[in-house]
């Protein structure tokens, strides 16, 4: 039999490319279609540079050609991977971590929308990119990220490095991670004042053995308190990402967070919000959305701060579920949580990428007390 093009293009339009959100033939991974009598080749290229990525895109062409054109047809898959651009890198001042070259703070103006959860799930994103990442949990009094990494029970050994002794982060699917967790037993209850907490984080973030990173996600406290203040005159912050729900009541919180970060004395670039828990498809109806806190609440927000909108997550049981056993819900594959954190985590390279080409340096600050009254003003 001899075969078409046109047959095969049609047929592959019925492949949804991974990541892209449509077709393989539409969103331009398909590149090139040659066939020979009953012999065809398939170019393509995707973004996701993961093994697993790779073979299923393979094995749905194969299937889908036999299937749809010919049954017997002897096809060859040629896939290519186009990883995203990497950031360029940000010559930060104050006092930077050698080796990392983009800090991210992930920040909610109250508890309970899902920072920690978005945190995850970006990282995990991020190293299947093809990035290499690290974590600093920074919610010293409710430290959640071993948990969602499924390492609540290690604890970070020590490393000689230039002959000083580092603390060597805990790594967990291609994540390495440190957290105020890994030091406290499981019921035990953190109760230390601001500079207790704030020089625990620092010797988190200054002697631990972090080595290359293309990005720190720093996972903050709920609030605009002591320890972003400490963070952010420790660390020259890339940029901040803020998580909200869609209800009034936590968008007003995370409009405080906005404005913390945008305050001339602080400067840090707000890359964007991010809508979790934006609505409920249950199961058996899976054309429905049911906006059970509102609808498109922090999109609005976005719009009015002049920001940008990242994505928006739907309420899902898995991702709770994921969180808890401790695999983050964005290493699922070929589902629609996946896809929406990819969708996420692209906007926010995007935007670390347009920072660093359009702004200067973020600087750490200096705080100052004065009068009783906190005086924040640049290194």
């Amino acid at each position: 039999m001899k075969l078409n093009k046109k047959d095969i293009l049609e047929a592959l339009k019925t492949i949804t490319a991974p990541g892209e959100g449509e077709n393989m033939v539409d969103s331009g991974a398909v590149t090139n279609v040659v066939t020979f009598g009953d012999e065809v080749i398939v170019d393509i290229t995707i973004k996701n540079p993961s093994l697993q990525a790779k073979k299923k895109t393979e094995v749905e062409i194969l299937q889908t050609i036999h299937k749809e054109v010919y049954e017997k047809a002897k096809i060859k898959v040629n896939v290519k991977v186009e990883a995203p651009a990497k950031p360029k890198t940000n010559e930060i001042k104050g006092a930077p971590i050698p080796g990392i070259q983009n800090i991210i703070a992930v920040a909610s103006g109250k508890g309970g929308v899902g920072k920690s959860t978005v945190t995850a799930n970006l990282a995990v994103t991020l190293a299947k990119m093809g990035f290499k990442i690290g974590v600093l949990d920074a919610d010293i009094y409710g430290p959640s990220i071993p948990i969602m990494f499924d390492v609540a029970n290690e604890r970070p050994l020590s490393v000689n490095i230039d002959g000083k002794s580092k603390m060597k982060p805990i790594e967990s699917y291609g994540v390495k991670i440190l957290s105020i967790g890994f030091f406290t037993k499981p019921d035990q209850a953190v109760i230390w004042r601001g500079p207790m907490a704030s020089k625990a984080l620092n010797q988190m973030i200054f002697d631990a053995a972090w080595e290359e990173l293309d990005f720190l996600l720093l996972d903050l406290p709920p609030g605009t308190g002591d320890i972003h203040l400490s963070i952010m005159q420790a660390l020259p912050i890339t940029g901040s990402v803020v998580v909200s729900t869609p209800q009034n009541v936590a968008l007003a919180d995370a409009k405080k967070g906005v404005a913390m970060f945008q305050q001339d004395s602080i400067n840090v670039p707000v890359l964007g919000i991010i809508e979790n828990m934006a609505y409920f498809t249950p199961a058996e109806l899976p054309e429905n959305k049911y906006y059970i806190f509102g609808k498109e609440g922090a999109k609005h927000l976005a719009e009015d701060l002049n920001v940008p909108f990242l994505g928006e997550i739907p309420l899902v049981q898995s991702i709770r579920e994921a969180g808890d056993i401790g695999r983050p819900a964005a290493m699922q594959t070929a589902t629609p949580i996946e896809e929406a954190f990819e969708e996420i985590t692209k906007n926010v390279v995007q935007e670390v990428v347009d920072r660093n080409e359009n702004l200067p340096a973020t600087e750490a600050i200096k705080i100052t007390t004065m009068a009783g009254c906190s005086a924040v003003n640049k290194k």
